[in-house]
């Protein structure tokens, strides 16, 4: 092995993100891929079960702001656990990175008119529009402006709250997604 490449291993050098996948604390990595791994299961199995007629047919199906909330939302899930645990930095995880961050605004926006759950109104779940939007502006800011350890934490707390939590509650109560789950 060469002085080069023994300096280029060594724990003292600072890693970029273009080294390694899934660069991550363990707790927090662990934690991701489960929620990653949980709410793409949950997902993929719901629209599964809706599209085999094994589903309860649900009347907010009719919304166009629901069907293409489901339809990029669906493909976010299981494109960013790919994204979260594969190498980071090359044109690929550019590109999937963009089409993540686009399916997870346009989700956001379609969100806003997903009103008839609570009657017209806005619900708590309506948190995670901004949350969302905010953090794919802020993670990609910190991509292109060098500071991949800020990207890392945005896109962590993006691919969380506004998928896995905020997933987590389209499978609550009488919603589309619980009764095609677990209908």
């Amino acid at each position: 092995m060469t002085t080069a490449t023994a300096l280029s291993r060594s724990p003292a050098t600072p890693r970029t993100a273009r080294s390694v996948a899934m660069d991550y604390p363990p707790l927090v990595r662990w934690g991701l891929i489960a929620s990653a791994t949980i709410i793409s299961v949950m997902a993929l199995a719901a629209v599964g079960r809706a599209m085999l007629g094994l589903a309860p047919e649900h009347s907010s199906w009719k919304s166009l702001a629901v069907m293409i909330h489901v339809i990029t939302v669906v493909p976010a899930a299981p494109l960013g656990l790919y994204i979260l645990i594969a190498r980071k930095g090359s044109p690929l995880h550019k590109q999937l990175g963009r089409i993540w961050v686009m399916l997870m605004i346009v989700t956001a926006i379609s969100a806003i008119f997903i009103r008839h759950v609570n009657h017209g109104d806005f619900s708590l779940i309506h948190l995670f529009v901004p949350m969302t939007i905010i953090g794919a502006v802020r993670s990609v800011h910190a991509a292109r402006t060098g500071r991949i350890d800020k990207h890392r934490f945005h896109l962590a707390g993006l691919y969380f709250g506004g998928l896995f939590l905020a997933g987590l509650f389209s499978f609550a109560g009488d919603r589309m997604m619980g009764a095609w789950l677990f209908g």
